[in-house]
């Protein structure tokens, strides 16, 4: 048995093997032991506290120290054993890249978990995992870009020709894609500034609609009257956008007429009249109610009121409502609502006169 133990293979003996492998095997059950059982059990007792900084404390050690563990488990088995310089070489290379990919995995998931995480803050009763998507893919390509040029770096390539080969290309490339860089720009300055979002009532120059998602090129629209409206970020940044659903009130003014013929004390009763009128309704904010000018053919009355609410099905409503009630209390006053008019007064003596001294002449 001692014989078996004390062959030598590769530099190491049988027994070194078995060594190494007992140390990987053996770290590696502890290793899943405690993933299944004590650390299961911390991640079911953050689910149930008031905080998320816990959850993403042992979320990100799941998916980034259990790996850690796992490999300085194996690293440690085999530097017990004896290598080649070969094999030192490759197994160093093996160690740049794991410790690599790990750092890298680690920094962009936690900067992809940031940016949900502010996400959330701002809007917690809203799906977020759309609007963050880019983002995230920005991220990675950005993150991983820096981590395989670190890599390379540490495995003794000069980047500084490739560097200056893409320097030139990129040059080429942004200035053929510099209408697509800008709206990629400008979906950041969207989503940071958080003009408009989905869900959101705009409207854009002459058109209007409702957002339906906003992507890294274009943001899509539903207009009112049914297609789909697609338009560029950089045209929407650099518009002057309404946004009506952030609108916290609804100015209403307009101009009622009555006639000339209307009584001094009809006049003096409609400016109280209309603010008993316009103050009965709810959501309502009277403003002011005067007899403003005269017309050619109406004595003009301003009313002025705000509509308490964004949704302007209700808005309309309340419009319709208080409409009707001054056409019904005027009715009921009799006073008459202005049209225009015009009288003609003709004299009749005069114009018989001159016929008959053109018939004598």
């Amino acid at each position: 048995m001692n014989d078996f133990l004390n062959r030598i293979y590769f530099g190491n003996t049988v027994e070194d093997y078995l060594i190494a492998f007992g140390i990987i095997l053996l770290g590696s059950l502890l290793i899943t032991l405690f993933r299944k059982s004590v650390l299961s059990r911390i991640g079911r007792w953050s689910e149930n506290t008031h905080t998320r900084f816990d959850n993403f404390v042992v979320k990100s050690f799941a998916r980034f120290g259990i790996p850690v563990l796992h490999f300085l488990v194996i690293y440690v088995g085999l530097s017990y054993l004896a290598f080649s310089a070969k094999v030192e070489r490759i197994l160093g290379i093996a160690v740049t890249v794991a410790i690599t990919v790990m750092i890298v995995r680690f920094v962009a998931s936690t900067l992809n978990l940031l940016v949900q995480s502010y996400v959330r803050r701002r809007h917690p009763d809203k799906a977020y995992v759309n609007e963050v998507g880019a983002i995230s893919l920005i991220i990675n390509i950005i993150i991983w870009t820096i981590g395989l040029g670190f890599l390379f770096d540490n495995m003794g390539y000069d980047l500084t020709t490739v560097i200056a080969g893409l320097g030139i290309g990129g040059i080429a490339v942004a200035l053929a894609a510099q209408n697509i860089l800008g709206d990629l720009f400008n979906y950041f300055v969207i989503f940071l500034d958080r003009p408009f979002e989905v869900g959101d009532s705009i409207a854009v120059g002459d058109k209007n609609g409702t957002i339906e998602h906003i992507g890294v090129k274009t943001t899509r629209l539903r207009s009112l009257t049914g297609e789909q409206l697609i338009i560029s970020n950089s045209d929407l940044t650099s518009s002057r956008i309404h946004n009506y659903k952030r609108q916290q009130r609804r100015r209403v003014e307009f101009t009622l007429g009555v006639a000339y013929e209307t009584s001094v004390e009809n006049l003096k009763a409609i400016p109280d009249l209309l603010k008993r009128i316009v103050s009965e309704h709810e959501l309502v904010a009277f403003d002011r109610a005067h007899f403003a000018s005269y017309g050619d053919s109406t004595l003009n009355f301003v009313v002025v009121y705000n509509v308490l609410t964004s949704d302007f099905a209700k808005h309309m409503d309340i419009r319709q409502a208080i409409n009707l009630n001054i056409f019904q209390e005027f009715q009921q006053r009799g006073i008459e609502f202005a049209y225009p008019t015009q009288k003609l007064y003709v004299v009749k003596e005069q114009t018989e006169s001159r016929q008959e001294a053109q018939r004598y002449s």
